[in-house]
């Protein structure tokens, strides 16, 4: 018994350390509060940083920029806090094709947009794969998309309302991506779970 104790307080002083790195059951987070930047590549300009709690971008070049996970993915869930402007347009871009090339026909994307002039791939929708009706709004509050992504089946859970579920089998794997695109977007939670 007396070797049994001090093994597993090593075990869990080790755990501790690791800070959240990975946890039981293949979880990974990749963000967490303000930590987590490292995690990602830059793609475009934006001044994405850590920020009372998370990592934000209010600002940019005239061009969309991304954080890209350096961890390529297939089937998984991911679960993505996050708090927009209401004039913020941004997105959670999955099964990437070129991590260095991020786009809403390369990637599955997610969509954090509630001024979307044309509102059918707004918030809430898989932009030129799955529509929304009626748009959910996600301005001014935090918020909480759960993705599924499962062979051909993509489902989106936006707040615990599901608002897409369907079958598209173009992109298989990659990495996901965190988008800014104008306005103010926070992330304050990012964990994924291969399935």
């Amino acid at each position: 018994m007396k070797t049994f104790v001090p093994s597993a307080l090593a075990t869990l002083t080790l755990a501790a350390a690791l800070g959240g790195c990975a946890s039981m059951g293949g979880t990974t987070t990749l963000v967490d509060g303000a930590r987590g930047l490292d995690n990602f590549n830059r793609v475009g300009e934006a001044n994405w940083s850590a920020v009372d709690g998370a990592i934000q971008a209010t600002q940019g070049g005239k061009d969309p920029a991304y954080l890209v996970s350096k961890g390529s993915y297939k089937d998984f869930m991911v679960k993505v806090e996050f708090w927009a402007s209401d004039d913020a347009n941004s997105g959670v871009f999955m099964r990437c094709k070129d991590p260095a090339a991020i786009g809403d026909e390369s990637c599955y994307e997610a969509n954090i947009f509630d001024q979307r002039p044309d509102p059918t791939y707004g918030t809430g929708a898989i932009v030129k794969v799955a529509a929304v009706s009626p748009m959910p709004k996600a301005g001014g509050k935090w918020n909480t998309y759960e993705i599924t992504a499962k062979g051909k089946r993509l489902v989106l859970v936006l707040n615990g309302v599901k608002t897409v579920d369907v079958e598209d089998g173009k992109l298989v794997s990659g990495p996901i991506a965190l988008q800014w695109g104008r306005g103010t977007i926070k992330f304050r939670k990012v964990e994924i779970t291969p399935l």
